[in-house]
């Protein structure tokens, strides 16, 4: 009889040493556990110890952190047909365990899928100067597209941003012609400006010169004057006002 119940005993004890470890779960603060109770929903535990039954429950561990997910390299061809390959990175987490289990196969794998398709979509309907100068405008449509493509999923974007724009090795010459092109323009236009106002003052002393004959008749005998060597010429204070006055277009 005793033998018997040390035998039950020992029975029990080792069942439960069997069944207790598939009972104890545990989760780290940055995970939550989704409860299956006979293939039903039955709630999220976690963070921490907590216990379920086992064979009856099935727990599926979800991890709340922000991912970083790399959308591959796409080639595209924007509105104003130039072909290019663009790829991004898209930061997002799970915002709701029960829908990221319950409503999508693989959350990471549709997220990606979706990240994919919208970048095409996005890029493709923008102009090439757009993708250029406008980067934040491009991430700011496919972070709105994305979220709310994943939102039924459970899935919180964060932020969208479009690393790498490649273009063919011929469309990169033509671009670095034409912007070689716009700088030659540039300069020849400053250079333009300056002998336009160079012309204006020129014309402005000619017009003082003229007025004043006096200033005209001295700066020709000065002119004479310095063809000859060892010369020492003499200003009149006058004549270094008047002088100044020219200089200064008064």
């Amino acid at each position: 009889m005793l033998i018997d119940l040390l035998f039950s005993w020992f029975g029990l004890i080792i069942v439960a040493l069997i069944i207790l470890p598939q009972a104890i779960k545990i989760t780290r603060e940055y995970e939550r556990g989704v409860i299956f109770r006979l293939g039903r929903f039955a709630g999220i535990r976690g963070p921490g110890l907590f216990l379920i039954i086992p064979i009856v429950d099935k727990m599926v561990k979800i991890d709340l952190r922000i991912v970083t997910m790399d959308v591959p390299a796409q080639e595209v061809i924007t509105k104003d047909n130039i072909p290019i390959t663009v790829d991004a990175v898209v930061y997002f987490k799970v915002s709701d365990s029960q829908k990221a289990v319950i409503e999508v196969e693989n959350y990471m794998m549709a997220t990606s899928k979706i990240s994919q398709t919208s970048l095409r979509e996005v890029v493709g309907a923008s102009n090439f100067d757009e993708l250029l100068a406008e980067r934040e405008k491009i991430n700011q449509k496919l972070y709105e597209i994305i979220d709310r493509a994943t939102d039924p999923w459970g899935i919180k974007v964060t932020g969208v941003t479009v690393k790498d724009v490649q273009i063919p090795e011929e469309m990169r010459r033509a671009i670095a012609k034409q912007a070689e092109a716009e700088r030659m323009k540039r300069a020849k236009i400053i250079l333009a400006e300056g002998e336009y106002l160079a012309a204006q003052k020129l014309k402005e002393a000619g017009e003082i010169l003229r007025a004043d004959p006096i200033i005209l008749r001295y700066l020709e005998t000065l002119t004479e004057a310095a063809k000859e060597k060892n010369t020492t010429i003499l200003f009149p204070v006058e004549m270094l006002g008047m002088l100044k006055k020219l200089q200064s277009g008064e």
